[in-house]
């Protein structure tokens, strides 16, 4: 008589192990320990062998009768079973090694050579939350650019485009990497531009003053009523006019006083290469007067819980607004101004612009254009800095003169 799961919960365990007979060659294996384990026994060219099915009651009395059935008919059709569910367990393996999470793991791998601590570990946090969750379980060989397109767009539907990009990118990497190592035959993210399934950023116009409002707001600089290494952050931006994270991630081991350089490093540039900010007279008093204020924190500007953290990057920003200058100046303010002042007074754009840290770079300029046109970049921030210092004085005539490349 078949199995019914009523018996099969009443049956008590023995000393020895047991069988419970269903039909068609299925029974339920009993261990003296209280195991039960689904067999199936059959002949294949005239030997006998035994499948397991699992255990019940993970594996119910229905679905082993439905496993039994599958692997009847592949008896039925000339195939051993047995040799049918371990090449398929083969096939199985061979497809995690060529999903794209395997191949990305791969490419992490080969990829992160020379990179930053930093940039590595923001790379696996993109792949690891944005890009994996989507496209992991796929094989490589068998993703279309309909599964990047829908991963980049479940990412901007959180409101992060930048991010959406910056995974397209990362995944184009991937597919560069899979086809020089065979996993792959074409790279699917190439075939889509972001401006085809990214919804258009707006440009963010930074708050700045007009050049007639700058010997305000540096004399309020002066007179700032906060606190003093606020002060000195704001006015150290306005001779270097570098970005603000820039400014308040800066650490003491960046600088050389000695040669009046401020060496940013690669990973904390938006470009990723390194930039070289020549440093005045006035920056180098800014900094003489910062460090006993530091103590033996690495940073410039530690944070005001915790030195052990730099400052917020709006700190600068709520400065600006005790001064008087809510929506109407910010900390990136100070390189629009930079930018249209020495433009207007006949500095030489390159200057500028490397200056700025705007210039288009690659992998084999990277090495030496941050130190570019050095020497007349050294000239103008130091003009810059009297400039600022005498419009802080009063001056009122916004000429600086002409350097000399």
């Amino acid at each position: 008589m078949p199995l019914t799961d009523t018996e099969i919960k009443r049956t008590k365990l023995k000393v020895k192990p047991f069988k419970l007979s269903d039909s068609g060659g299925l029974y339920l294996w009993v261990t003296p320990s209280g195991g039960r384990l689904w067999r199936w026994t059959y002949r294949h060219e005239g030997k006998q062998k035994v499948m397991t099915f699992g255990r019940y009651p993970e594996v119910s009395l229905a679905r082993a009768r439905e496993r039994r059935a599958e692997e009847r008919k592949l008896l039925v059709e000339g195939a051993d079973p047995m040799t049918e569910r371990k090449a398929k367990k083969r096939g199985q393996r061979i497809a995690v090694e060529n999903s794209f999470a395997s191949v990305a793991a791969q490419w992490l791998e080969h990829w992160q050579d020379g990179k930053s601590p930093r940039h590595v570990d923001s790379t696996k946090r993109r792949l690891a939350s944005n890009i994996l969750p989507s496209l992991g379980a796929l094989r490589v060989i068998n993703i279309e650019a309909p599964e990047v397109v829908a991963m980049v767009r479940l990412i901007q539907s959180r409101g992060a485009r930048d991010v959406a990009k910056r995974a397209l990118e990362t995944t184009g990497q991937i597919f560069r990497f899979a086809i020089a190592h065979g996993f792959a035959q074409r790279n699917p993210a190439t075939e889509i531009r972001p401006r085809d399934i990214l919804k258009a950023s707006r440009k963010v116009n930074y708050a700045r003053i007009d050049a007639r409002e700058l010997p305000e707001l540096l004399r309020q600089v002066e007179v700032y009523p906060g606190k003093h290494i606020t002060r000195l952050a704001i006015k150290l931006m306005a001779l270097t006019f570098v970005r603000t994270g820039e400014l308040i991630a800066a650490t003491w081991s960046e600088f050389d006083m000695e040669a009046s350089r401020w060496s940013i490093p690669a990973e904390r540039m938006k470009m990723r290469t390194p930039h070289i900010v020549p440093l005045s007279s006035q920056a180098l008093e800014v900094l003489a007067t910062l460090r006993p204020l530091c103590g033996d924190s690495a940073w410039l500007f530690p944070g005001e819980r915790s030195a052990s953290r730099h400052m917020s990057n709006n700190t600068i920003l709520k400065g600006l607004e005790r001064m008087g200058f809510k929506r109407r100046m910010t900390g990136h303010g100070f390189r629009g101004l930079a930018s249209t002042l020495l433009h207007e007074q006949g500095y030489a754009h390159e200057h500028i612009e490397l200056q700025l840290a705007h210039a288009p770079r690659n992998a084999v300029s990277a090495a030496y254009n941050h130190a570019l046109y050095l020497k007349a970049r050294s000239k103008m921030m130091q003009e810059w800095a009297d400039f600022l210092e005498q419009t802080q004085r009063g001056a009122r005539v916004l000429r600086f003169k002409d350097v000399v490349a």
